[in-house]
């Protein structure tokens, strides 16, 4: 089955590390969507979201990952499905054109004050760097604000995944 990750999903470590299936398959454009930062993480910080728009001119790159039905569960239960996030099934284009039927997912669970944390954001970046997302984009999201995440740990065993790369 097809998973279209627009955010720290993207990065095929992470990914992998929580659905051993995950292979990529081809960075797509979701339009009509918009990215934000604004879904209330379990860590009281902001992560990623897909936002529906109505402007034709608003999209979302993200990369296309084919995993196994099986393990859908296993990136639901990471994604906290039902406690912030819900699923849809949604069409995406590649960049020859091809479209995509894929599942994604978008918060229900948002508060527009809260700010991202350092290595979320890297995550972000490291996947759309590795799937070679267009120069712009990755500009927007190296501008995004972020914060420290007072908890050191978390922070360093998040990074830590890309130390051998």
């Amino acid at each position: 089955m097809f998973y279209f990750s627009y955010g720290s999903n993207m990065s095929s470590k992470r990914l992998g590390l929580r659905v051993p299936s995950a292979k990529s398959h081809a960075a797509a454009i979701l339009q009509n969507h918009q990215l934000k930062w604004h879904k209330r993480g379990l860590d009281s910080s902001a992560k990623c979201d897909v936002e529906y728009s109505e402007n034709n001119s608003h999209f979302v790159i993200g990369v296309v990952f084919k995993i196994l039905p099986d393990h859908k569960v296993l990136l639901d239960a990471y994604e906290g499905l039902g406690k912030g996030y819900e699923v849809k099934q949604i069409s995406v284009k590649d960049r020859e054109g091809n479209l995509f039927d894929a599942f994604t997912y978008y918060a229900t669970d948002i508060d527009k004050s809260l700010s991202v944390y350092h290595w979320y954001k890297q995550h972000v970046l490291v996947g759309a760097r590795e799937h070679d997302l267009p120069n712009e984009y990755i500009t927007k999201i190296e501008n995004i604000n972020t914060i420290d995440d007072l908890d050191s740990e978390r922070h360093i065993r998040e990074i830590s995944i890309y130390h051998n790369l």
